[in-house]
């Protein structure tokens, strides 16, 4: 479906009802620009953009099926772009990826979104409150909309930071539960997946010529791709701490469970004695065997319980009980 589309002159938008037809006549005006948001199109609700401006055929079947990585191609002199934007989803702790697609040519955008993440409505507005950025062409809007998946990508991190570092805490505190640790990392590794194929492509907006692109526009991009960086540099990091999170959770499980073997090892060990020494003497007669005392069975009970005694000692001095 078309979420908006419209006419720009000057960076003002034309009020006259949109039509394809009509933004095709109106390509060969240098100071006229068009701007056609999609969400989740049918191969048939993209026709009429596709044969409007001439888009490629096999940039057109990605942009439909989307499940693409970030990538930059160019068709002649259109761009096509893809990036994941993101959203943290903190109650469940998920980090929801969608896709927006980009055909920037000189004189035209069709933005192609699917997924919920990095809506586009609020980057619109605020470039038509910005004629002047608007004037800049296309470009300005490229720019515009990979500013907002790259700052999204930032209130993402701090969003997974705060439970990276809750995480930490209750592995030195209360153990941690290794079930949500492996969780979070396979949602960072899915966040770096989705982040740092973008960087090439951003480096070369910021280098390479497009006519699509106006050159006082080159400074923006290298901005957002040094924002960029530093997004890929945070997840990086949280990587690694998580990983090293998983490891003390590992070790301390690993010492629990040798604590309860030297534990139960000690118990097994109070009760080898009496057995012992219940083996060598026997229990079912009126006198000790070899002890032929009437004293001789409450003097073995009294040996086991001191020998008992003394092994509890010792192990609750060394730590094992």
């Amino acid at each position: 479906m078309i979420v908006d589309a419209a006419i720009y002159k000057n960076g003002h938008r034309i009020q006259d009802p949109f039509s394809f037809e009509h933004a095709s006549k109106l390509r060969d005006d240098p100071d006229t620009s068009v701007w056609v948001g999609l969400y989740e199109p049918t191969e048939q609700e993209f026709e009429s953009a596709r044969v409007a401006f001439g888009l490629h055929e096999l940039a057109v079947e990605d942009a439909i099926k989307a499940h693409q990585r970030p990538k930059l191609e160019t068709y002649g002199q259109t761009i096509f772009l893809v990036t994941k934007p993101a959203r943290y989803v903190d109650p469940i702790e998920i980090i929801e990826f969608g896709e927006i697609l980009l055909f920037v040519d000189a004189d035209f955008v069709v933005a192609v979104r699917h997924g919920e993440a990095s809506r586009l409505v609020e980057v619109r507005q605020d470039l038509e409150a910005d004629p002047a950025r608007l004037a800049l062409g296309p470009g300005s809007v490229l720019h515009a909309i990979l500013n907002r998946v790259v700052s999204d990508y930032a209130l993402v991190l701090d969003a997974l930071g705060d439970d990276v570092r809750e995480v930490e805490e209750e592995v030195f505190s209360t153990g941690g539960d290794l079930e949500r640790i492996y969780r979070l990392k396979q949602e960072v590794m899915s966040f770096q997946n989705a982040a740092q194929p973008l960087e090439e492509p951003l480096f070369r907006l910021s280098t390479d010529d497009f006519a699509a692109i106006h050159a006082n526009l080159k400074p923006y991009f290298r901005d957002v791709h040094d924002h960029l960086l530093r997004v890929v540099d945070r997840i990086s990091a949280y990587r690694e701490m998580l990983t090293s999170i998983l490891a003390a959770n590992l070790t301390q499980v690993s010492l629990r469970q040798n604590e309860d073997m030297r534990k139960i090892s000690a118990y097994v060990a109070l009760a080898a004695i009496p057995t012992l020494l219940a083996g060598i003497w026997g229990m079912n007669f009126t006198h000790m065997p070899e002890i032929d005392k009437v004293w001789g069975y409450p003097l073995a009970l009294m040996i086991m319980a001191g020998v008992c005694l003394f092994l509890y000692t010792r192990f609750k001095k060394s730590g094992w009980l």
